[in-house]
């Protein structure tokens, strides 16, 4: 469990499910596409960010489809990296700053419908980030189309330095 002081935007995502239930992913969704402005032009949307676990969908919408009519190949990642990014952003305190050192992405076959992107954390992993000034973690995302398949395999490895003053 985490016993750490919340940072900036883990206060924020709090406030967000304060909401109406009916309201807390819209709510969540906005946030992120504000702070993070590609992802919220392609429309990914935070449908649960709590604990360690997130969840994260993109619709198969004109605006992130590719010439065959499935999600994108880029928006597909930028789905799995937002979905890890949220993930390990709500974890680190304020005085670290996340940067995305890998994201292989294997694409198995063509999706179909909504990408769905669930990304967890392992309770050590999200104690390094509070103990350590430097580090890295592999976080594991795993993305399923609106059929239930997987057309990717994905892990995004994500390092925190501290923040210049």
């Amino acid at each position: 469990m985490n016993q750490h002081k919340p940072n900036k935007l883990q206060r924020i995502v709090t406030k967000c499910y304060q909401l109406p239930k009916s309201l807390q992913a819209f709510a969540l969704s906005t946030v992120f596409g504000r702070v993070i402005k590609f992802a919220g032009t392609a429309g990914v949307e935070v449908l649960e960010l709590k604990g360690a676990r997130s969840v994260l969908r993109l619709k198969n919408r004109k605006k992130a489809q590719n010439h065959i009519g499935s999600v994108h190949a880029a928006a597909t990642g930028l789905l799995a990296e937002s979905a890890t990014g949220f993930l390990v952003g709500i974890h680190l305190p304020d005085n670290k700053l996340p940067l995305l050192k890998q994201m292989p992405i294997d694409y198995i076959k063509r999706s179909s419908g909504d990408l769905t992107a669930v990304a967890t954390l392992t309770d050590e992993q999200i104690a390094m980030m509070h103990k350590e000034d430097k580090g890295e973690v592999t976080v594991a995302v795993s993305i399923t189309d609106s059929a239930g398949v997987e057309p990717v395999n994905a892990k995004m490895t994500w390092a925190w330095i501290p923040k210049k003053r």
